[in-house]
Order: C-alpha cells, then structure tokens, then sequence
C-alpha cells in the first residue's frame, strides 16, 4: 500500500515524466498521420511540435510537406497563428504571404495578412490589404474598423495642415480665405466621406463608443461646412 501510495506522489510531482514525447517523435506521428490521410490528426500533433519547438516544426514544414497538399495550408496555418500570437510578426508575414499564394481570396487569411503587416509598422500596405478584404466582404468588421479610421486620421492631419498654413496668414485675402474653405470642403468630400461610410457600416454591425464619437464629429463638420 506504501509503495502506491509513494508511486501517486512522484507522478504528482512529474505529471508530463512519464509518456512524454520529444518534437522529433511527434513530427514522425505527424508523418504518419499524412501517409494514412489522418489529416485531423497530422494537424494536432503538428500543432503539439510547435508548441515543443517551432523551429523543428517550421523545418519540418519547409522539407518534408507536399506544398501541393490538401494538407500543406493546414499547417501552414497552423505556424501562421503559433508566430503572430508569439509577436513574430516577420515569420507569422511569411506563412500568411504563404498561404495567400495558395489561395489569394481567403479572407481568414487576408486578415491574418494585413493584421501582421500592421503590427510590422506597414500601415499602407495594410490599407490596401484590408481594402482587397472588403471587396471580398464589405461588411468585414475588423476592415471597416481599420479602414474607417484610416482615412479619418489621415483627413485630420490634412485638415490641421490646411488649419497651420491659413493661421501663417496675416490677413488672408478673399482669394485665399476662398481656397482654403474649398480646400476643407474637399477634404469632406473626399477622405472624410470615405471614413463616414466605413465607420457607418461599423455601427450598424457592433455598438461601438469611439465609432459613434467619430462619426458624430463628421457631422458637425457637415453642419459647419453647409453654413
């Protein structure tokens, strides 16, 4: 009885000792797995060799995946996710560049895409990216979000450098006081209009605070504008 007893507590003490598997072993289950077309299988146990060693994993995926599998976005995938929520931004770009090159539309993929070429400091190519999103669904709500405050940022820096340059002024002529509310009108038009519509589908889908607050400052720029 004392020897079960001392046998439950060194298990307590090393609950993974016993059975646990190296990445090696598991990279060989996952070999396995894709030769008998247990792809559900390969899948979790590729997932568990990351989590062991996601450089293994990842060299395992260069020189041992069929890249014309039905197997091989799967697990590409799988890295994509492992380094974006490890904040590799560089590695998690290069499986979602990966996937895209597989399948261009995929709008899971061209979030994951866009999302790391934000969090690369790509702010641009994140735009078009997002752009090419909501083409796929304009009713995306992560790329409204983006997009949306994109272009009202973007109409602010604008509209506080008109703001600037007209203060430099002295004593504006009509000619310029003319140029510069044609100019603020523009801008409305153009950049603004396009972050009202983006924010607008926004809060159509999901109540949010700031969205609301944006397009609220919008409007009163209309109001002031139509004077």
């Amino acid at each position: 009885m004392k020897c079960k007893l001392l046998l439950i507590w060194v298990c307590s003490l090393f609950p993974f000792a016993l059975g646990a598997q190296t990445v090696d072993e598991v990279l060989r289950n996952v070999t396995t797995s894709l030769s008998t077309g247990q792809t559900a299988q390969a899948v979790t146990s590729f997932k568990q060799a990351i989590g062991l060693n996601a450089d293994k994993a990842e060299m395992y995926y260069w020189t041992q995946v069929d890249k014309n599998s039905d197997e091989c976005p799967l697990l590409a995938q799988e890295l994509a996710v492992f380094y974006k929520k490890d904040r590799s931004y560089d590695k998690a770009f290069l499986f979602y560049k990966e996937l895209l090159q597989q399948s261009p539309n995929n709008v899971n993929y061209l979030l994951g895409y866009a999302d790391t070429e934000l969090c690369r400091g790509k702010e641009d190519d994140a735009l078009r990216t997002y752009e090419k999103i909501l083409k796929q669904d304009a009713n995306n709500l992560t790329a409204n979000i983006f997009v949306g405050n994109y272009y009202y940022l973007k109409a602010e820096q604008e509209k506080k450098q008109l703001e600037q340059d007209y203060k430099r002024i002295q004593a504006p002529t009509r000619m310029q006081s003319a140029r510069y509310k044609d100019n603020l009108k523009t801008l409305l038009a153009n950049d603004y209009q396009k972050a009202k519509g983006y924010l607008l589908i926004v809060v159509q889908q999901f109540p949010s605070t700031e969205a609301g607050k944006t397009l609220d400052k919008i409007r009163l720029m209309e109001k002031e504008m139509n004077r």
